[in-house]
């Protein structure tokens, strides 16, 4: 039986759990259909969830339909649970877009459109709603047009059994001039409705039309004419037979008991329990047995041998992958728009709780949710995670309470800014004590925005073996590294080996790590540092009344904007914000405007902080007193070793 992933999408509040409950009462894969309000639906099986009334969590479903199996994602509609959305759009074969069809295209909405759209998902609108009081579906529509895609297309109506009506042939003929001919030359009046029906399949999977249905998911209207149009507008050709097996992680679980559970979406071959599975690890290639594998369903789950590409399951056995990652046959891993631009400390009372009992909790959560990115800070002895806001921190707290027993706070979330340098300078790192021997030459220069730490050699494996090189590049990634303004974390830099020495005696494990970050930090010492803050990338709709109020505000607020865009009613604004400025702007425009402004951002990347010394005095790092970043070098004289400092360390160093 062949299968296809769809993913449920949506703003938050515009009725796609309510959606996905009508989707399964009509292929009986549930009895009765669950409401948000009552608190019972299928896919909100969270007791957060369902106390909240938002999906938290992306959780699937099974549903068949017509000889075909359906996986069915929920994904979170709330901006704060954006990474574990993105995470699961990765493994959609299509996507169910539901718009309000009363608040229509909502600031959230276009951010999941454009991630969409970046990775070319085939996408289905589903404006519901429209039982509402102020329910407009051409409205709508338009809004669609306007701020998504010209190339959404009405098909409520206008495709049933099989028989498109004469517009929707109209509209896939003219996107495609061969097709225009064919349609000329035969006209409407008996139209090859099989023909036309794969021509709009074909440009639905190549992200060249994107159909649009209307209805109400609470009054169940709309709904099964959609799933019958969604079934005859969707195929699928996984190859489970010749091609060996290669899959994606698409997220990480832990059982009650702590088990590990990774959820893998298969896209070509069938794996087996027993099977050896490999993907890499950092920079090691790990290879690991499989020792159970489920279906998963909701809540429940059902044991198997066999697993074969289109499955979505859970297996046991793999200590390491991560979301994103490639198993197997796939070898590539993916890198995350949604980012979080806030970092809070975890409050706990240590009188009561083991800091490493903690610790360990959040690493559990951490390797759930990569975005946390939780750190722990040796010289304070704290915990720190990187958020996306305060909803987010709620939920975090009252999932540790129930999972793990612990009563934890959280600081108040600030945001999180990073470190760069502005222009090339060369680093230079010794490390001899008593019998230990190393010493690395660095060249660190000034990357583009956003590629973070990378890394290159040019010292000849004659002057420093290959082995011995490899060292200095794991021990460069294997943590973060503080700038020196404020003590966040360094990005934005490319480093290149130059040289570097080893003694055949003397030389040991952790020699060349403890030499590569002293040379790092003497090379920062002498550079001209920046400090980056992230950026949000707005989009601005008000009535032209408010629009001097609204570029008055984004100056105010250290922005910038590009000429808005006018009508005789309204004007579109866009440009780039920092998050520091306007993370609360929405409530004071919904407030001005009585909530007809609307406001869409889109995290934008890092960008040279506008108060950059206002924050450097506020931050008060003292990189002297940061024991795990020195940027002085060992050196040896007399049978002992001695410190010297950055300053004076190159003239010393052996291979200058």
């Amino acid at each position: 039986m062949n299968s296809i992933t769809i993913g449920l999408f949506a703003h938050v509040d515009a009725g796609k759990t309510t959606f996905a409950e009508q989707l399964l009462y009509h292929t009986n894969s549930i009895r009765e259909r669950g409401r948000v309000d009552h608190k019972d639906t299928y896919l909100d099986s969270h007791e957060i969830e369902r106390a909240r009334g938002i999906t938290v969590f992306a959780d699937q479903a099974v549903m068949t339909y017509k000889g075909m199996t359906y996986y069915l994602i929920d994904t979170p509609g709330h901006v704060d649970f954006s990474p574990e959305m993105e995470r699961a759009l990765q493994i959609m074969d299509y996507a169910i877009l539901v718009v309000s069809a009363v608040e229509g295209v909502q600031g959230h909405t276009e951010t999941v459109w454009q991630l969409l759209h970046k990775h070319r998902i085939p996408t289905f609108f589903f404006v519901n709603k429209i039982d509402r009081t102020g329910a407009d579906v051409n409205r709508v529509l338009e809004e669609i047009h306007m701020h998504l895609t010209p190339d959404a297309c009405l098909i409520t109506d206008r495709l049933a059994d099989g028989c498109l009506d004469e517009s929707l042939i109209e509209m896939i003929a003219e996107r495609d001039d061969q097709l225009l001919e064919t349609f000329l030359a035969t006209g409407t009046d008996a139209p090859d409705h099989a023909f036309w029906l794969l021509e709009l399949q074909a440009m639905i999977r190549g992200h060249r039309l994107f159909p649009c249905a209307s209805g109400s998911a609470l009054q169940d209207v709309g709904v099964m004419p959609f799933l019958e149009q969604l079934h005859e507008l969707t195929s699928s050709a996984y190859n489970d037979t010749e091609a060996p097996f290669g899959g994606r992680v698409y997220k990480i679980r832990h059982d009650q008991s702590g088990m590990r559970l990774t959820y893998i979406k298969a896209l070509s071959g069938t794996l087996k329990v027993r099977d050896e599975l490999c993907y890499e690890s950092g920079d090691e290639q790990v290879c690991e047995k499989i020792t159970r594998l489920f279906l998963v369903n909701g809540t429940k789950t059902q044991a198997v041998d066999q697993v074969r590409a289109g499955d979505l399951f859970a297996a046991v056995g793999l200590s390491a992958a991560h979301a994103g990652l490639g198993l197997g046959s796939l070898t590539d891993r993916l890198a995350y728009d949604m980012v979080p631009t806030l970092t809070s400390k975890v409050n706990f009372a240590a009188d009561k709780l083991n800091v490493k009992d903690v610790l360990r909790a959040f690493q559990m959560l951490g390797a759930e949710d990569p975005s946390l990115n939780v750190i722990w800070e040796e010289s304070l002895q704290e915990i720190h995670i990187h958020v996306m806001g305060l909803i987010q921190l709620e939920v975090l707290q009252q999932l540790v309470k129930e999972r793990f027993l612990f009563d934890i706070t959280f600081g108040n979330p600030e945001i999180l800014y990073k470190e760069t340098i502005a222009e090339a300078v060369r680093g230079y790192g010794h490390f001899e004590p008593l019998r230990h021997y190393a010493e690395v030459h660095l060249l660190l220069e000034p990357a583009e925005r956003g590629s973070g730490i990378t890394f290159d050699t040019v010292c000849h494996p004659n002057v420093l073996s290959v082995g011995n090189q490899n060292l200095v590049k794991t021990h460069l990634f294997e943590r973060e590294h503080h700038g020196l303004l404020t003590g966040m974390p360094l990005t934005d830099v490319q480093v290149t080996l130059l040289i570097g020495a080893a003694h055949n005696e003397h030389t040991h494990g952790g020699d060349f790590r403890e030499a590569t970050f002293r040379a790092l930090r003497q090379g920062l010492e002498k550079a001209e540092n920046v400090l980056l803050e992230p950026f949000y990338e707005y989009k601005i709709k008000v009535e032209m009344d408010y629009l001097g109020k609204v570029l008055s505000d984004i100056q105010r607020a250290s922005g910038y904007f590009e000429a808005p865009h006018t009508t005789t009613t309204h004007a579109v604004i866009t440009g780039k914000v920092p998050v520091a400025t306007f993370m609360d702007y929405s409530t004071e425009l919904a407030s001005y405007t009585h909530g007809r402004g609307i406001l869409h951002l889109a995290f934008a990347g890092y960008d040279r902080c506008h108060n950059e010394q206002e924050v450097i005095e506020r931050k008060a790092y003292r990189k002297d007193a940061d024991p795990l970043y020195t940027s002085s070098s060992i050196f040896c004289a007399k049978g002992a070793g001695y410190s010297v400092s950055w300053e004076e360390a190159e003239a010393k160093m052996h291979l200058l």
